[in-house]
């Protein structure tokens, strides 16, 4: 497999994180600026079609959440260390909106790849519940991950074939 970066993987040696917090574009931009962040992909995960396009996806009638897929080095950057950069770059306390943009596609979402994850998502989520680092509820979903389907090509690295650093409002 190769990376977005023309790579190739040493399996041994990564983890995988993906994480729905709104529209990827902003997303991915946080997380590729985290040391021990090997490589980042947009796509599309969480729902019922398969192969979707991100027409399919704005439609809201696919399930799939906008999300990305990080690829990280666990001897530099911990999952606990994504999982705040998760909480801090979006408002997990709104069901299926983000800022001024609304629908299942752009739900706070964690999908675990294995157990370990999603204990310590789990255990991330109700951390910051009991502290009250939120004035309402948390409702990000924790689920396991699924089949993933990579964006379309110009949607990766958007902001910053663009040179910007952020979308946020």
């Amino acid at each position: 497999m190769t990376q977005s970066n023309g790579t190739t993987p040493a399996a041994t040696n990564e983890g995988k994180a993906t994480f729905g917090a709104g529209c990827f574009w902003g997303v991915e931009a946080a997380y590729r600026q985290i040391p021990g962040v090997l490589s980042t992909s947009v796509g599309y995960l969480g729902g019922m079609m398969k192969n979707p396009t991100y027409r399919d996806v704005c439609s809201g009638r696919t399930g799939h959440a906008e999300v990305v897929q990080v690829t990280y080095d666990p001897a530099r950057v911990t999952y606990d260390d994504l999982l705040t950069v998760f909480w801090e770059n979006h408002d997990p306390t709104t069901l299926n909106r983000q800022g001024p943009d609304v629908g299942p596609q752009y739900r706070s979402a964690i999908f675990y790849h294995d157990e370990a994850q999603k204990e310590t998502a789990l255990a991330s989520k109700d951390e910051r519940e009991k502290a009250g680092h939120f004035r309402k509820p948390i409702v990000t979903e924790i689920t396991p991950a699924t089949d993933y389907y990579e964006a379309e090509d110009y949607h990766q690295q958007y902001l910053e074939k663009r040179g910007l650093s952020s979308c946020h409002i």
